[in-house]
């Protein structure tokens, strides 16, 4: 089961490379962008409220892939006071808490959980697909009382685990400080490191101030810097966007000449070698792209409501050798 782990405070030992300016330019153009969409100012008063999401992209693949959420806090809620969360608890008999006092608490603290699910109701009348499913897409975000967590990838289900944003976030329950906890996951955006050298998160809503998204961004880039290995220097870039918009950067990396590494070329000749192109047994030069020109492209819907970008040609390449399988075996038999 995915816990999640708040990242550590800004280290003033490592000091900010993004500039706020070019945050500024690229939210102003992408809010410029989403109001050009509706041509009618009617129905953009509307229109549903947008999350603005930012794209990290690394240098290097993560030497560990990692499943835990990092808690990444941002100055400006990201979730609204009209979320909704299932909160998930433990009713076995060497549970301290019984349904009444935990409703109790959460009127009490005013908390937006609007249902409570007992984990024996969950093994009971969430078995089938369709049930899971159902209580999904019933919830904005679901919590979950972190001793009963490493029973829930099995209970849930993969649909849960596959759209990561839907992982229930671990509260303690024996602790005092309910709103506290809640009150974080509110403010915070949940990353989810991939197992390949791009990730994205979401770091504000379109219903927000400019200002207030420029803020959420400046905030969420300094505490993603604190967790990637090398901090800035194993960032290649990030990018901002919209659902539908393109990826706008807000950082891009200058060109490590020692990631490049050229092959079968001895001592001078390392220097002529430029933009001549490499012939036949000569060598090879393997190239790294730093320009992300592409990086809207491998975003859709599915991806970014995930928190996690897929390769898309490494997708196309996988469907292709199965396509190719099928056809074998249809033509043998």
């Amino acid at each position: 089961m995915a816990a999640t782990t708040a990242a550590p405070p800004p280290s003033k030992s490592t000091p900010t490379k993004l500039n706020p300016k070019t945050v500024r330019k690229a939210v102003n153009a992408l809010l410029k962008w989403r109001n050009s969409q509706t041509q009618n100012p009617d129905d953009l008063l509307d229109s549903s409220d947008e999350f603005t999401y930012l794209v990290l992209t690394l240098k290097k693949i993560p030497p560990k892939g990692r499943v835990n959420a990092f808690k990444i806090p941002l100055p400006n809620p990201l979730l609204s006071e009209f979320t909704q969360f299932c909160l998930i608890y433990d009713d076995g008999p060497k549970s301290k808490l019984t349904k009444d006092q935990i409703d109790k608490r959460i009127k009490t603290h005013n908390l937006p959980i609007t249902k409570t699910l007992k984990l024996s109701k969950l093994k009971s009348d969430y078995k089938s697909f369709e049930a899971k499913r159902k209580l999904m897409e019933s919830y904005d975000a679901f919590l979950a009382d972190k001793q009963i967590v490493p029973l829930l990838p099995r209970l849930l289900g993969k649909q849960f685990f596959k759209k990561k944003r839907m992982i229930p976030v671990p509260v303690d329950l024996q602790q005092k400080n309910w709103k506290e906890q809640v009150d974080r996951v509110i403010e915070s955006a949940m990353l989810f490191l991939s197992t390949g050298t791009c990730s994205v998160v979401r770091v504000a809503r379109t219903s927000m101030s400019a200002e207030q998204i420029v803020e959420n961004v400046v905030a969420a880039v300094d505490g993603i810097v604190e967790i990637v290995p090398r901090n800035w220097g194993g960032v290649r870039s990030f990018h901002l966007k919209l659902l539908e918009s393109l990826a706008l950067p807000v950082y891009q990396a200058v060109p490590d000449e020692t990631l490049l590494k050229i092959e079968g070329v001895k001592g001078s000749e390392k220097e002529v070698v430029k933009n001549e192109k490499v012939g036949k047994k000569k060598g090879r030069i393997s190239e790294v792209r730093y320009m992300d020109r592409n990086v809207g492209e491998v975003l859709d819907e599915d991806e970014l409501s995930d928190g996690v970008i897929v390769d898309k040609e490494k997708r196309k390449s996988e469907d292709a050798k199965l396509k190719k399988a099928k056809r074998s075996k249809n033509a043998a038999e």
